[in-house]
């Protein structure tokens, strides 16, 4: 027979196992923000973009599909429920941007599934930036960092 004592450590034991689920769940989040937050400011660095963007939640995604000549609006699709949307015009800008950087499709598929490796890597200091590639293989121009026609308030035009 199952006594009252034994219902209630029960249940203390799945309450404690469900909020320790969910505070390791929100830590790991976290963290991978935080990780992409500072491969993306690699990156933004290398191309001219301010690297305090990358800390700003929706702005580095529209940022980020602006480097890759996308609209930077899209990145408020996730918004309405539409996140898939913007996933893969986010996609297509890193083909794009992986373009630039005068790497393959190979490398664009580590984008994919490693987001902040590709980051990393294309924000290093052996990877050379040349937005004109874009132009060459037939895109238009990112509208954001050292390729971009307009001027834009992300760009960072403080001298090194």
């Amino acid at each position: 027979m199952i006594t009252d004592a034994t219902t209630g450590q029960a249940i203390q034991i799945i309450v404690v196992v469900v909020l320790g689920t969910v505070a390791l769940t929100l830590l790991l989040v976290l963290a991978g923000w935080v990780v992409m937050a500072f491969a993306l400011m690699s990156l933004f660095r290398k191309v001219g973009v301010k690297p305090w963007i990358a800390w700003v939640p929706y702005y580095r995604t529209w940022v980020w599909l602006e480097l890759g000549g996308q609209q930077g609006w899209l990145a408020l699709l996730s918004l309405v429920g539409a996140g898939m949307v913007a996933s893969i015009f986010l996609y297509i800008g890193m083909y794009r941007t992986t373009l630039d950087f005068r790497r393959d499709s190979g490398f664009f598929v580590l984008g994919i599934f490693f987001p902040y490796a590709w980051a990393f890597i294309l924000g290093g200091r052996t990877a050379v930036y040349e937005p004109g590639l874009l132009a060459w293989s037939g895109y238009p121009p990112p509208t954001v960092g050292y390729g971009s026609i307009a001027p834009h308030f992300a760009n960072d035009v403080t001298v090194r």
